[in-house]
């Protein structure tokens, strides 16, 4: 066999082994990719009904109002109502008047304290105004 010959057996056994890996790679990673998107529809099932049996209309109403505007803080309380009911934290159905002040609660422990400094010394080296 000459040496063109050679390496186009090479560069066609080559491309042969390459598409058998990314076909059947493709394959097992499309089939996590779907058992994965299956587990979390599944887990939020269950959110969505343990949240359904721990809260009435009214609280559930609001929550999906908070939801609209502010969904990572609708998550946060969503969790930690599906975590309380869990525990058994949770004495009976939560109405509107409970959720609010458990919104207060979680409002008061994430408000952030915003602080700005101003260092006039600084401001007063500056030596903008020198140039007028």
């Amino acid at each position: 066999m000459a040496d063109p010959e050679l390496e186009a057996l090479r560069q066609q056994r080559l491309a042969q082994l390459q598409s058998q890996y990314k076909g059947g790679d493709g394959q097992n990673q499309q089939q996590q990719q779907q058992q994965a998107e299956e587990k979390r529809q599944q887990m939020e099932d269950m959110k969505h009904s343990i949240l359904t049996q721990v809260l009435d209309q009214a609280a559930r109403a609001r929550l999906n109002t908070l939801s609209l505007g502010k969904p990572e803080k609708a998550k946060m309380v969503e969790n930690m109502l599906v975590g309380m009911a869990q525990r058994g934290q949770l004495p009976g159905k939560l109405g509107e008047k409970e959720l609010i002040s458990l919104l207060e609660s979680v409002n008061q422990q994430t408000q952030k304290k915003t602080v700005v400094k101003f260092d006039r010394r600084r401001a007063a080296l500056d030596s903008d105004d020198d140039d007028l």
